[in-house]
């Protein structure tokens, strides 16, 4: 017990001082599910001890989203509040920063009509547009983490005895995290992320004009747009801070051509798809649109999604994890689309990051999509990595070369 009490203090400590890197006089605001108050109350000591000015907690009950859905008027689904959009584009204006506890609960919604579910999403999606644009453009310090819950543990560890499941998933987002007992997580980040800059380093040098995947019901050509640039790890915002997006994260990513992606693709693992679970997952690209798609079950989710606007059904990222990376190699599925993209190769269907391309931050939605970006109200990542996918880049010169075999770095 008190090796674990050790472990959620560095934990703490470490969306803290690394996730968000909250600076002094900064504000923050933590995004919870109630089940993790504890950590949570750990969490806003840490980051007053950083030097926080106000920290806001807004928690989280599912059971009353849920509540929502079952017995709201149809009507009550486009609506979402303009001061909750307001409060922050206010927040990412003042140099705040945001801290989301992301542990969507794979079967929140079972049995609930898709279309409640999609016109909320949409609804959310168009009053905080403006927010969602400073996200993407790195003008706030933003970071996703995981604590567990009951009923997401439940799901992912439904082969352990139910009293084992909360304690095997803290494990499990403690390993995945670089947290241990007996190091200082901290100094493991800083080395992590230098490993990924270097990949990332690599990658930009290539300048790959177009990527060709191969893999059992794949076979994929993903053109690049000039300019394009891989990240990976963190990334430094507008104010100058370097935060972490994403604990834990694996991947390098970049943006595709919007019009140069042709071919099928598969997907590998279960989409979380908000709190509603898409399975086996196929698409056929055409001059970079969506012209076919199906899925083995949910496919009426996933049509909701490419039914949210034009972008929806295009590409907006490609990101590269090897099939050997920590997570992939904890051999489970958890069901939160965060770490599994972090086990598997994944493409984002939706909104490019404006970052990925050179001066993307500055350009208007118009001049992103001339420079090859995807523009969308929405942003799906998808898993479509294994033991089994190859990777060709294709270089200026026409040239072909090895990027991935086997599933990892050739």
């Amino acid at each position: 017990m008190k090796d674990f009490e050790v472990m959620l203090n560095k934990y703490a400590e470490l969306v803290v001082k690394v996730g968000v890197n909250i600076q002094p006089g900064q504000i923050l605001l933590v995004n919870a599910p109630l089940e993790t108050v504890d950590f949570t109350r750990l969490i806003v000591a840490k980051a007053y001890e950083a030097g926080a000015k106000f920290v806001q907690v807004d928690w989280d009950d599912e059971q009353v989203t849920r509540i929502r859905y079952e017995k709201a008027s149809d009507e009550s689904f486009g609506y979402y509040p303009k001061w909750q959009a307001d409060t922050m584009e206010q927040l990412a204006e003042s140099g705040g920063a945001v801290l989301h506890i992301k542990v969507p609960n794979p079967e929140l919604f079972k049995g609930i009509d898709s279309s409640k579910v999609a016109k909320q999403v949409k609804a959310a999606a168009v009053a905080r547009e403006k927010y969602q644009s400073y996200v993407r453009s790195n003008k706030v310090v933003w970071s996703l983490i995981k604590a567990p819950t009951r009923d997401w543990a439940n799901k992912v560890f439904a082969d352990l005895p139910e009293e084992e499941r909360v304690s095997a998933m803290w494990e499990a987002v403690f390993k995945m995290n670089r947290v241990k007992a007996d190091n200082d997580p901290i100094q493991a980040w800083k080395e992590h992320i230098a490993t990924l800059k270097e990949t990332q380093n690599r990658m930009n040098t290539k300048r790959y004009k177009a990527l060709h995947y191969r893999a059992p019901g794949t076979d994929l050509r993903v053109e690049l747009p000039e300019g394009h640039l891989w990240l990976g790890g963190g990334d430094n915002a507008e104010s100058g801070t370097y935060f972490v997006a994403n604990m834990p994260t694996e991947e390098i990513y970049t943006m595709p051509k919007r019009t140069g992606v042709n071919g099928t693709v598969a997907s590998t693992m279960p989409l979380n798809l908000n709190g509603r679970l898409v399975e086996g997952i196929k698409l056929t690209f055409k001059d970079g649109k969506v012209v076919e798609y199906d899925a083995e079950s949910g496919r009426e989710h996933l049509s909701s999604l490419l039914e949210t606007d034009e972008g929806a059904s295009y590409l907006g990222e490609v990101a590269l994890v090897p099939h050997l990376s920590p997570i992939s190699q904890m051999n489970r599925i958890f069901y939160n689309t965060g770490i599994d993209e972090n086990a598997s190769c994944h493409f984002a269907l939706g909104s490019c990051y404006p970052v990925n391309i050179e001066g993307g931050t500055k350009l208007s939605k118009d001049e992103l999509k001339a420079k090859g970006g995807n523009v969308s109200l929405t942003h799906v990542d998808f898993m479509i990595g294994s033991a089994e996918l190859e990777i060709d880049g294709e270089l200026e010169d026409g040239s072909v070369e090895a990027v991935f075999r086997a599933g990892n770095w050739a």
